[in-house]
């Protein structure tokens, strides 16, 4: 006798073979052969005052062919093509481009957004807002600012990484030798307290290798607005002051022995800490480090506690001169907090923030920076003394 279906089990089968229908559909596709995949995005502002949107997209005809070089594709094809667009806004300069590009312009894969000075010294804070609000682009794409034109930064065709600058400006990035502000960061930064921010340089290179990237110095915005750049040197107090210091060294010359010591930095935390007494604000920064040594070209023996402890020292002065640089150029200088003092008095002291929130302008430039540096050399490498120096002749203090 045959056993018939239960009633569940029939409209469980009857689910099952409908569900296929709903799955086997394409109708809205979009074929990457239709799409223009934008790598890199360069803002610049006209001398009318409109919006110059440039773009670098990837040029599928130079990918992957045969006798592919550096800088170049198949048949010598370039690995990029960079085209630009006007417009009253970046969707308006967007739309205008789409009108003489036969793909669809995809920014799904965009890497890198590069503001021009003449966009900056104007102001940006309106134009990124397309970058928030538009659903397409990555958060996560690297933002640098060019004291030239952004669409110079984009025509540029490096030696490495396939000849595309937008990927070589990320890979810049990542490395982490200047700032590293994504979208996502300058949006916060732009909503913050202060509303001042920073954003690291970008400049095209030559050599014997041909052309390339760097990063060089930083940007000071205060009210969105550009009003200063450092360099290198003071950038590097920048990053020890926002807890941005990753991957660096630190290179120093002993007061009692010839020659250099370098250190390599394994981890390092800074914690700003207000304080409001007696109606003075201040700031206390406590940075803590921990290194390696990499290299010894004194005859001191980094096995000796006395001069390790030394050269702590030492290093501490260093990190604290660092430092005393940015706060005198950005600080006392630019009046830009871009430090995120007040994000911290707000947090610490609300009611007294909501008091001077509107003075912050003011009051920044008065706070009170106490530094306090904490730096401990862990190990000293694969040998304590230095190498090619007889034991004898080591100085052990």
């Amino acid at each position: 006798m045959k056993r018939l279906f239960k009633p569940e089990k029939r409209l469980l089968t009857i689910v099952l073979c409908c569900i296929p229908i709903f799955l086997s559909g394409c109708w809205d596709r979009t074929e990457v052969n239709d799409l223009a995949i934008i790598a890199g995005v360069g803002l610049d502002r006209t001398d009318n005052g409109k919006i110059e949107l440039s773009v670098q997209i990837t040029n599928p005809k130079a990918i992957g062919g045969p006798g592919m070089s550096s800088g170049s594709g198949q048949s010598g094809q370039q690995p990029v093509i960079v085209k630009t667009g006007t417009g009253k806004t970046i969707y308006d300069a967007r739309s205008k481009l789409q009108e003489k590009t036969s793909r669809q312009l995809f920014e799904g894969h965009n890497r890198v957004i590069i503001i021009g000075k003449s966009l900056a010294e104007t102001g940006i804070r309106k134009h990124i807002d397309f970058f928030a609000r538009f659903p397409i682009p990555r958060l996560r794409a690297n933002v640098f600012f060019t004291d030239g034109k952004a669409t110079d930064i984009l025509k540029v065709i490096p030696s490495f990484e396939n000849g595309e600058s937008a990927e070589a400006a990320r890979e810049l990035a990542e490395l982490k030798i200047g700032m590293n502000v994504t979208t996502k960061d300058l949006l916060q930064q732009l909503a913050s307290s202060s509303g001042d921010t920073a954003l690291p340089k970008i400049t095209a290179s030559k050599s014997k290798l041909g052309e390339g990237l760097k990063v060089n110095g930083t940007a000071i915005f205060k009210n969105n607005k550009l009003t200063g750049q450092i360099d290198d040197k003071v950038t590097r107090g920048l990053l020890w002051l926002t807890d941005a210091i990753e991957t660096a060294s630190v290179t120093i010359q002993p007061k009692d022995a010839e020659g250099y010591i370098s250190f390599k930095i394994l981890r390092s935390s800074t914690e700003l800490i207000p304080t409001i007494k007696n109606g003075k604000w201040k700031m206390i920064v406590r940075i803590t480090t921990e290194d390696d040594v990499t290299e010894n070209e004194t005859k001191l023996d980094m096995m000796d506690p006395k001069i390790v402890e030394k050269l702590e020292k030492q290093m501490e002065k260093s990190i604290d001169k660092r430092i005393q640089l940015v706060l005198d150029e950005v600080q006392t200088g630019m009046e830009a907090d871009v430090f995120g003092f007040g994000e911290a008095f707000e947090r610490t002291y609300p009611q007294k923030w909501k008091q001077q929130e509107d003075q912050w302008d003011k009051k920044f430039p008065e706070i009170e920076v106490v530094i306090k540096s904490d730096v401990k050399i862990r190990r000293p490498g694969r040998s304590g003394g230095p190498q090619g120096v007889p034991q004898e002749k080591e100085k052990k203090k």
